[in-house]
């Protein structure tokens, strides 16, 4: 394995969080990130971020807010027609 240096991590940082590179640039991409703490912390921030992300897109709406948002799309709806 080599280290394949802070650019090229960062480069392909989210398809390798993703799984989506090959074995071997994942290889060299978890060596870099093992011996560098800059490009670790952009790792953990984005991991961090999808995590919240990920949370966040499964709350719903309370079912009060969610019904006055649907009157008000239907009342914007009828007066173009």
């Amino acid at each position: 394995m080599s280290d394949c240096g802070c650019s090229k991590a960062r480069k392909d940082l989210e398809e390798y969080l993703r799984h989506e590179v090959c074995k071997t640039q994942h290889s060299d991409i978890t060596e870099h990130l093992e011996n560098c703490p800059a490009c670790r912390d952009e790792a953990l921030v984005a991991t961090t971020l999808t995590a919240v992300i990920a949370r966040a897109c499964k709350e719903t709406a309370p079912d009060q807010l969610r019904d006055q948002v649907l009157a008000r799309l239907r009342a914007e709806q009828s007066t173009h027609h």
